[in-house]
């Protein structure tokens, strides 16, 4: 078994340590969610953590983790009887990004259950993980699928299997630790609220720390079993005072005055549900548990507050988690209740057992410190940095004109912000994909409505009952069926096709010259794309931004999953210059061409957002030929498109449609990408009727 890295000996990271270490003392807190830039061990500490938990007791020979004082009746390894069991090391078990839904759940033994009805299940990660930690490295890439088995077992505290009336139940409790790096994408709501807490994290800026981080990693690398021998000591106070704190918790006393100040902090920061009133009272219960108190205080509930409420704030994927720490501590002084007083046995800053010196023992506590474990001979750990800012998105009138950007070239606008975004129409992908699992586009799915049935490719997931009796009938009395039960092979098996939805790669590529670059004019447009960028985040798809002015087209982002990032990319986009339509179109073509490789089962949408003038580039020639040239190349490749005509004005040329019957595709105003548009309305109206006429005509004819 390979060594771990001690978590006494991670640099820094106060909150992120502490997050971990009040849900080892209370795993009722609901795990924790580790937002941050890549390379800043995340998942060094996460995976350290397992080493410090307490051993389990668990029924000995029991698949699923059963507690022997309270084993679990509906066990498929049971029934068991009441007895002292086995002890075990607590488990944290990893899910993958991309493993199967049997792997997470686990499999039932189709062909056994319809000839033999034998349930032969092999139990998965969930079963695996019962009265453990689940670990999900980039947690925001997980599929859509899987993410829904999670939430069903955090929220009910068991999984169920069912395969065509086959129904497996067993007990599947564990603390949910997730890492992600925000800048891949964002996590749905749902999976987002079920985390208890959540931190910030990034790499640290002092000098010192910066090599201290450096030391260590180097010097487990070369012998990690003389390094972590080093920090046994620490790591065997750290785990006393996490089995201290456990015994301890049960004495705490939560009062009236705490459970007010909780409650008037969630209603201040328009938290939706209850669930954050209920982890908060977790939180701050374990906090007095690890500082050695019975007695809640202000300080552990604005503690709890910072780590329980910045991600339940989120109103949309382009707002950054954070509180406005002000706003809580007027809200928490406006409701102070009496605040206990502190006895002679009650420190509320403990140390854990050793050197009380600054060295290698030396621990803090309290909730102001956090309870940080011993962080040996390096320098102070620096605080957490604030929340990234998320980029201005929000509603109101059209920002006033600006001065022309400092030394910008001719013509150039500094950035504009967006307009207030709206609920678009869909715009989807024709025909029939194999493409990753969302919400856009028809496509083949492993879930979705059943269309017809195949023979299996490897093993059987999803099994089409009436084709594999079908297939199984013919054959009854040559295998010499006597009895009422079917004799089924494995040829016989068939496998559902299902319809879906998919998730696209939409590709945006935004006009920013200077026919674009009036003030109002561009808001809208800057909040079209947002509105679009939005509709992407909710259907699951890569987002991609292209955006062309001046003398050339630039790649502003590329393909991914964080629409937030694409959308922080918008808000800075100056405007100004000529319009190398031609370049746009040639730079999106590149981009696509890159990402039919490098995924080629996710089909492309383009959006080209442009009032369709095109004066010039870096290319000589006609720029309107040009572009016409470049748009007939994505349609030869058969690229869906879309044209957003930004065209305003009394009279209009109608270059955006002439650009998009050379994509191949449609076009569409911005009024008319709104999905509550009168203009859509008409039309759909006005198609109605015409259709209703035709079939009028028909009959009397």
């Amino acid at each position: 078994m390979s060594t771990r890295y001690p978590f006494t000996a991670v640099v820094g990271m106060d909150d992120l340590r502490l997050a971990l270490l009040l849900n080892a003392v209370s795993p009722a807190v609901g795990g924790v969610l580790v937002r941050g830039e890549k390379g800043t061990a995340k998942s060094t500490a996460v995976r350290a953590l397992a080493e410090l938990l307490p051993a389990v007791p668990v029924v000995a020979g029991c698949r699923f983790g059963c507690d022997p004082a309270s084993p679990d009746p509906g066990c498929p390894d049971g029934p068991h009887e009441a007895g002292p069991g086995v002890a075990r090391p607590a488990r944290m078990v990893e899910l993958p990004v991309g493993a199967s839904e049997d792997r997470l759940v686990g499999s039932l033994d189709i062909e056994k259950a319809l000839a033999e009805g034998v349930k032969a299940f092999e139990p998965g990660l969930l079963a695996d993980a019962h009265r453990g930690i689940l670990y999900v490295d980039e947690v925001n890439l997980l599929s859509d699928h899987l993410i829904d088995h999670l939430l069903d077992a955090a929220a009910m505290g068991f999984s169920h299997v069912e395969r065509e009336g086959v129904s497996v139940r067993h007990a599947a409790r564990f603390l949910l630790v997730g890492t992600m790096n925000p800048e891949e994408g964002e996590l749905r709501p749902q999976l987002l609220d079920r985390f208890g807490l959540t931190v910030e994290v990034a790499a640290s800026r002092d000098p010192e720390q910066r090599v201290e981080v450096v030391r260590r990693r180097l010097a487990f690398e070369d012998d990690p079993a003389a390094f972590a021998a080093r920090w046994t000591g620490e790591e065997s106070a750290l785990r006393e005072r996490i089995v201290a704190a456990r015994a301890l918790l049960p004495q705490v006393s939560l009062g009236d005055a705490v459970l007010l100040q909780i409650a008037a902090t969630c209603a201040a920061f328009e938290v939706d549900g209850m669930r954050a009133d209920i982890v908060m009272a977790r939180t701050a219960t374990a906090l007095a548990a690890w500082a050695g108190r019975t007695e809640v205080t202000s300080e552990d509930v604005r503690q709890a507050a910072l780590l329980a409420l910045p991600h339940r704030r989120r109103r949309s994927p382009f707002d950054a988690p954070g509180l406005d720490e002000d706003k809580l501590d007027e809200t928490l002084e406006r409701f102070r209740g009496e605040e206990p007083e502190s006895g002679p046995d009650e420190d509320p800053d403990p140390e854990p057992d050793g050197p009380g010196d600054g060295g290698p023992g030396d621990g803090g506590g309290g909730p102001d410190g956090g309870g940080i474990p011993p962080q040996g001979d390096g320098p102070a750990p620096e605080d957490v940095p604030a929340p990234e800012e998320a980029p201005a998105s929000g509603p109101g009138p059209a920002p006033e004109p600006a001065p022309q950007k400092a030394g910008a070239g001719s013509g150039e606008r500094a950035a504009v912000k967006a307009a207030e975004p709206f609920r678009t129409k869909v715009l989807s992908v024709p025909g029939l994909g194999e493409g990753a699992a969302g919400r856009r586009s028809r496509a083949r799915t492993e879930h979705g409505r059943t269309t017809g049935s195949t023979r299996p490719r490897g093993a059987l997931t999803k099994l089409h009952l009436a084709a594999t009796v079908q297939a199984a009938a013919p054959h009854q009395k040559a295998r010499g069926r006597t009895g009422p039960g079917l004799v089924v092979r494995r040829d016989d098996l068939r496998q559902a096709t299902r319809e879906g939805r998919e998730g696209n790669l939409v590709l945006f590529a935004v006009d920013a010259s200077g026919s674009m670059a009036a003030r109002q004019r561009m808001s809208a447009v800057k909040g079209a794309v947002l509105s679009l960028l939005l509709d992407a985040y909710q259907r699951r798809d890569k987002v991609g931004l292209v955006t062309f002015r001046g003398r050339d087209a630039e790649v502003a982002l590329p393909p991914t999953s964080s629409v937030d990032a694409a959308a922080a990319r918008l808000e800075q986009l100056p405007t100004g210059g000529r319009t190398p339509l031609s370049a746009g179109l040639l730079k999106a073509h590149d981009v696509l061409r890159v990402e039919r490789l490098r995924d080629p089962s996710r089909r492309p949408l383009l959006v080209v957002v442009t009032d369709g003038r095109a004066t010039g580039g870096r290319a000589a020639g006609d720029p309107v030929a040009l572009a016409a040239r470049a748009a007939r190349l994505h349609a030869a490749e058969g690229t869906a498109s879309v044209v957003v005509d930004c065209e305003t004005g009394p009279v209009r040329l109608g270059l955006a449609g002439q650009l998009a019957r050379e994509l191949g595709g449609t076009a569409v105003t911005l009024d008319e990408l709104r999905a509550d548009s009168i203009a859509g309305l008409v039309r759909d109206v006005q198609a109605g009727q015409t259709g209703h006429a035709a079939r009028t005509a028909r009959r009397a004819a």
